[in-house]
């Protein structure tokens, strides 16, 4: 029913910017939270970035300054612009909605930054 359906993933060097693109399908969309989760080989997965139904986003501490998050009600779509990347930032990143205790993840898109 709840479908997330992530693209823009890929290759890129160091310094180099990717735009992430999660289109929601099966829930209203604009009464819900949306964030971008990450998991690199043997780590936990981690909070990226999320935005609220009102449009207020928080950063993990690593992306701040580089990130920006962001969506479009109408489109049913979030996104995520990723600059100035890093070899760190290497990982699969999924895309999440919530709403109190409904929690809904993406298949989740590879981004590798490398020389």
């Amino acid at each position: 029913q709840v479908q997330l359906v992530e693209s823009g993933g890929g290759l890129v060097q160091p310094g180099g910017s990717l735009r992430l693109s999660c289109a929601a399908s099966g829930i209203i969309f604009s009464i819900y939270h949306m964030g971008w989760y990450r998991q690199a080989p043997g780590k936990q997965r981690e909070l990226v970035a999320r935005i609220t139904n009102g449009g207020r986003a928080n950063y993990a501490d690593s992306v701040k300054g580089r990130f920006t998050i962001s969506r479009d009600d109408a489109k049913n779509t979030v996104y995520l612009q990723m600059n100035s990347l890093r070899p760190e930032d290497t990982a699969v990143y999924y895309c999440n909605a919530a709403l109190g205790a409904l929690d809904s993840w993406g298949q989740g898109t590879q981004v590798t930054v490398s020389s």
